[in-house]
């Protein structure tokens, strides 16, 4: 690459170092690019983006600590024109509108990146967006179910952390027939078989995490 053209600068963000070893690979080769950093968590990331000011950032999305929602909206507020591509294993829909709504260019499953991965880097670099086939299908799917409310996000969660009705009345202060009518909206609105699998949905679609 010459001066009128310079290599597209690359951070890395993932908690996983086989993840980040595999990126680096594909962009060794690459000659229009370069990584110029690696982090493992969302706060080193926010420390690397400042010192590297990269051209674009690959950002895992769940991360111990920070995580890569948090961390791409902290580095967005201080650099606005940030292009950061979003990194996951799962497409639930709820957190990628969440992330496209926090400002990412791009919403990758990591097991589709040795196939777009860098075409995907190449065109957010040139000011595009892009979705995976897989994530644009679940935004598809879900789009007109309804929502959860709060109040049925915060039974959900109570659910996946195995608390029974009376475990969740007590700790939001609600009776445990309230309790039931919310679980029963859950189920209805997430097309849930039973208590287990509303919570598996729930964690698989992004709407609670543990």
């Amino acid at each position: 690459m010459n001066a009128e053209n310079p290599r597209i600068r690359i951070l890395a963000v993932d908690d996983h170092p086989i993840v980040r070893q595999g990126i680096a690979g594909l962009l060794s080769i690459q000659p229009d690019m370069s990584l110029v950093g690696e982090a493992s968590d969302g706060r080193e990331a926010i420390q690397l983006f400042r010192m590297h000011h990269p051209d674009v950032t690959l950002m895992d999305l769940q991360m111990p600590g920070m995580n890569g929602v948090d961390a791409l909206i902290a580095i967005r507020n201080e650099a606005p024109e940030a292009k950061i591509i979003l990194l996951t294993t799962y497409a639930g829909d709820v957190q990628i509108i969440r992330a496209l709504k926090a400002g990412a260019q791009a919403y990758l499953l990591k097991n589709t990146l040795h196939k777009e991965l860098l075409d995907t880097i190449r065109g957010v670099h040139a000011g595009r967006k892009a979705l995976s086939p897989e994530v644009s299908y679940e935004i598809a799917t879900h789009a007109t179910d309804d929502a959860l409310t709060p109040a049925e996000i915060s039974v959900l969660r109570l659910i996946a952390a195995g608390n029974a009705n009376k475990q969740i009345a007590d700790q939001l202060s609600i009776t445990e027939e309230t309790v039931k009518s919310r679980v029963k909206c859950i189920l209805s609105k997430l097309g849930a078989n039973d208590r287990t699998h509303a919570a598996v949905i729930g964690l698989k679609r992004g709407i609670i995490d543990l």
